[in-house]
């Protein structure tokens, strides 16, 4: 899984542990929905270290909570 997918992943499980929808998420994060639905989509590949970190903002965790999480440990080295 590469690690754009981990992200998304990750975002969507925050919401359901909150109650609430990517569309509220942005709203809280200062976002626009369509810059969070566009982290979700899965053609996208490019995910911003910025937007992550607004987001996390909005979900009131630091970008280390986030990140600690075994899905990221998992991930397969990206160099080759």
């Amino acid at each position: 899984m590469a690690i754009k997918d981990v992200v998304a992943a990750r975002v969507l499980e925050l919401c359901r542990e909150r109650g609430i929808r990517p569309n509220e998420l942005a709203n809280r994060a200062g976002v626009t929905a369509s810059t969070v639905y566009s982290l979700l989509d899965a053609r996208r590949r490019d995910v911003s270290v910025v937007t992550v970190k607004k987001l996390c903002d909005g979900l009131e965790i630091t970008i280390g909570e986030f990140f600690a999480s075994a899905e990221f440990d998992a991930l397969e080295q990206e160099i080759v």
